[in-house]
């Protein structure tokens, strides 16, 4: 029983994400930062590494330098795993060297830049037998746990309809003409792939709906735009869902939506009854019946499913919000790699992760949402 040593792509000094990670890793004492290659510039990676208080000897220049030093280290010595907090574009390469020396890994979304690329880095976990964690955070939140149980467990029936929506508002004008950091890269096909809008946040709302629903998207019928001029990548989409088990839906992501901060909402309606869930109100899942009053959920109580209270660190009325969600896919991911490190079989609960499956659906609903949008036909089936 230890620490496990995590190693850190990218993340260094003023990025967003990888304070994110830092923090969520850190939140219940099972994960230590161990060292780092935080910028592809070396003298940046190396002084990022120097205010996180790592040893000068483990703040390293390049991914390549870093995964091929650990990996020739005695076991008690080396980092355990490896996060990539990288754009797009930086994803494959470190992923697939990390892999192929033994090391597993937490990256995040979209997984890669295409298909081909996911289904590489999906066979290759297979053969290694390694762990690979996907980070979809808003599918670690207590009550989207409770919702996705309760849909399992038949409360509501037959599912026979999901809509998910995620307006954001933060690329309403051409910020990224006016040096904005987080918008240049997104924007840009080179760095991003071949979505923007869509690859950033559509594949949070498809992955939710799946999830949340138990259920996998089969067919799908696309609108997608530029809305504002100048732009190289779509800032805005709605998609028809058709499910497989009949169910029909409807996502839209936009992020040209003047206002918005990071609203992303889901309903799910079945024969027997619905449910209502907010991000920004995330502690809260709100229950409909054709018979009796409307019920709230809320985080923290007794009442609700095994997995939610193991997905719940304080009592109800203590908000737990993003990044105690980010944090329980570390602790899940944590606790999933120290059992297999002490040769015990990991729990359900702990093994309750997106996975290198889920960045390969993440990856073929990209694709085929663009395919869809630029084409006349109506439906494209869901292929993998």
């Amino acid at each position: 029983m230890r620490k496990l040593k995590m190693g850190m792509i990218g993340g260094g000094k003023n990025a967003f994400i990888g304070s994110v990670h830092r923090i969520a890793a850190n939140i219940d004492g099972l994960i230590e930062l161990h060292c780092g290659a935080f910028s592809s510039n070396p003298e940046l990676s190396k002084e990022s590494g120097r205010e996180l208080f790592l040893p000068m000897e483990k703040c390293y220049g390049s991914f390549e330098e870093m995964i091929l030093t650990e990996s020739k280290l005695p076991q008690q010595q080396r980092m355990d795993f490896l996060t990539i907090v990288t754009p797009n574009f930086a994803h494959f390469a470190p992923t697939m060297l990390a892999l192929n020396n033994g090391f597993h890994v937490v990256i995040d979304k979209p997984m890669t830049l295409s298909l081909d690329q996911a289904k590489q880095l999906q066979q290759k976990v297979k053969e290694t037998g390694l762990i690979l964690c996907l980070t979809h955070t808003y599918s670690a939140y207590p009550m989207v746990k409770q919702a996705r149980k309760m849909i399992a467990d038949n409360a509501l029936g037959k599912i026979r309809k999901v809509m998910v929506e995620y307006p954001q508002g933060w690329l309403s004008r051409l910020y990224e003409s006016e040096g904005n950091k987080q918008a240049l890269w997104r924007t840009d096909p080179t760095k991003s792939g071949i979505s923007g809008c869509m690859g950033d946040i559509g594949t949070h709302a498809a992955q939710l709906a799946e999830y949340m629903s138990g259920l996998k998207i089969s067919k799908l019928c696309a609108d997608i735009n530029i809305v504002v001029e100048g732009r190289q990548l779509d800032d805005d989409g709605n998609v028809l869902l058709k499910f497989n088990n009949g169910a029909n839906g409807v996502l839209v992501a936009t992020q040209i939506a003047t206002g918005e901060e990071n609203s992303l909402k889901i309903r799910i309606y079945g024969e027997k009854g619905g449910l209502e869930w907010h991000q920004m109100e995330p502690n809260s899942l709100l229950v409909k019946w054709p018979d009796a009053p409307a019920q709230i959920y809320r985080t923290g109580n007794d009442y609700l499913s095994n997995v939610a209270r193991f997905n719940t660190r304080i009592p109800s009325g203590h908000p737990e919000g993003y990044l105690e969600a980010f944090a329980n896919l570390y602790r899940n991911f944590a606790l999933t790699l120290s059992s297999l490190l002490q040769g015990k079989t990991p729990t359900e609960e702990m093994l309750d992760f997106p996975s290198v499956d889920d960045g390969v659906r993440g990856m073929a609903f990209i694709e085929h949402v663009i395919a869809s949008g630029k084409s006349d036909q109506k439906w494209f089936d869901f292929k993998i």
